[in-house]
């Protein structure tokens, strides 16, 4: 499973983006799909999750009420909508993909996209 994700820039605190990851040559239907963020210096973590069943999301606490991950199987993408946007939420932001049922748990993913930088300025 190759994933890409997109749509990272510069944006100022308080601005809004939208990432999308997209998957070339197979549906993510069967997949539970992941963010996750690696700022500098720091471990990567899990930023939020959503199951294969679309059911209710997983995130983390620093993100809820923020951020929102949804899947469009129609479109074989997933989103990580982000407002209210912190300089804490500069990273590197990765989509990835699993089966497992750990899928709360970054040990549960098995195929990552290359990362879309995401800076937010005070």
């Amino acid at each position: 499973v190759q994933l890409q994700a997109s749509g990272g820039g510069l944006v100022q605190a308080g601005d809004s983006l939208r990432l999308s990851c997209t998957a070339s040559g197979v549906s993510l239907r069967p997949y539970h799909m992941g963010w996750f963020r690696r700022a500098p210096g720091q471990e990567r973590e899990i930023v939020g999750a959503i199951n294969r069943s679309l059911g209710v999301p997983y995130y983390i606490d620093s993100v809820k009420g923020r951020f929102t991950i949804s899947k469009d199987n129609a479109k074989n993408t997933v989103y990580l909508q982000m407002n209210g946007l912190k300089p804490e939420d500069t990273a590197v932001y990765y989509c990835a993909a699993s089966q497992n049922v750990n899928w709360r748990m970054e040990a549960g993913y098995k195929y990552w996209g290359q990362g879309t930088q995401v800076t937010v300025s005070s």
